[in-house]
């Protein structure tokens, strides 16, 4: 299940010479002798998840701590949490973030959808799994409890993991779906909602861009534009995140980023979220599409938006400069 989260374009790769319980040691000398910060710093931005998790199981063996409060208690602010971050499992992580989405004061509809709209059939199955063994729930009855209509049915299709995932693009199918999507909205009056939700939410993203294609062929219009047209709410902003990771993932994400460094303040939780969830499947082609969206890299976005421990934290992420 571990391989779900690994893609072969992330920029922390695996560590040759890795050596788990002489590192755990490293940390918690470091720690003890009040140098915490940059051995922290070089040891984990450097490692995969999979090398972290083993870090930290060392580091609880031999020091009888859980590395994640030892990160709480040593480390303040935006690097605190990018630390913490690391070294939770994905699975976990974003179990956490759709947890925190649903239980905390209202209702955090941007969070669910980026989680989910952006996540393949293996990383759901282990988000689900992950989230009844964390709190004893059901992800999918907190979800109904949470959200109501079109936007909580196409949420709960998105968790049952049943997306396509035929590397065959089928030219026919594209075509029926184009048109079934056509009628469905813009050739009646009224929407048919579950046709939308069908197509997006099962058809594999490879089969949902020919079918995109096929849709502009047929009605002049791009699939984006029926959408905002025809549908209203979070089920309009699910439908076209869904759509947008279709067209390319990396792009999703780098749009994220650049909304996150762009303007008055930084978020760093979304900066810190993105850096961390796509460091191991697809940073190198986000900073890509980062840079065509903004013109610059996002290596000098961190640079210039960001400042001490944290900054040096999140470049170590990112790897070198465009």
């Amino acid at each position: 299940m571990a391989s779900a989260w690994i893609g072969n374009r992330g920029t922390v790769r695996d560590t040759g010479g890795f050596n788990a319980a002489r590192e755990a040691e490293i940390i918690w000398k470091a720690i003890r002798g009040g140098e915490a910060r940059t051995t922290i710093f070089s040891i984990l931005t450097s490692r995969t998840n999979a090398q972290r998790q083993l870090i930290a199981g060392c580091f609880r063996e031999g020091s009888g701590k859980d590395l994640k409060d030892v990160l709480r208690d040593e480390l303040s602010g935006d690097v605190k949490h990018l630390m913490v971050a690391l070294v939770i499992p994905p699975a976990v992580f974003d179990a956490q973030l759709l947890y925190r989405a649903l239980k905390g004061p209202g209702t955090d509809e941007e969070m669910l959808i980026e989680v989910l709209a952006s996540r393949n059939n293996w990383q759901m199955k282990d988000i689900v799994q992950t989230y009844c063994s964390i709190y004893n729930r059901s992800l999918r009855t907190d979800i109904s409890s949470d959200t109501s209509g079109n936007f909580r049915k196409a949420l709960i299709n998105l968790t049952h993991s049943r997306r396509s995932e035929s590397p065959i693009v089928d030219a026919h199918l594209a075509k029926n779906d184009a048109q079934v999507l056509y009628s469905a909205g813009e050739k009646k009056w009224g929407t048919d909602e579950d046709r939308f939700t069908e197509i997006l939410c099962f058809s594999s993203l490879q089969q949902l861009k020919k079918t995109f294609s096929e849709y502009q062929k047929l009605s002049g219009m791009t699939i984006e534009d029926t959408i905002k047209r025809e549908t209203s709410g979070q089920y309009r902003y699910l439908l076209l995140a869904i759509v947008k990771c279709a067209r390319s993932t990396p792009a999703f994400f780098a749009e994220k980023l650049r909304r996150a460094l762009k303007g008055v303040g930084t978020d760093e939780a979304t900066l810190n979220r993105v850096m961390v969830s796509r460091s191991e499947i697809d940073l190198w082609d986000v900073r890509t599409e980062y840079k065509r969206l903004s013109g610059h890299s996002l290596y000098s976005a961190i640079q210039s938006d960001t400042s001490g421990d944290y900054r040096t934290a999140l470049l170590r992420i990112c790897g070198g400069d465009d």
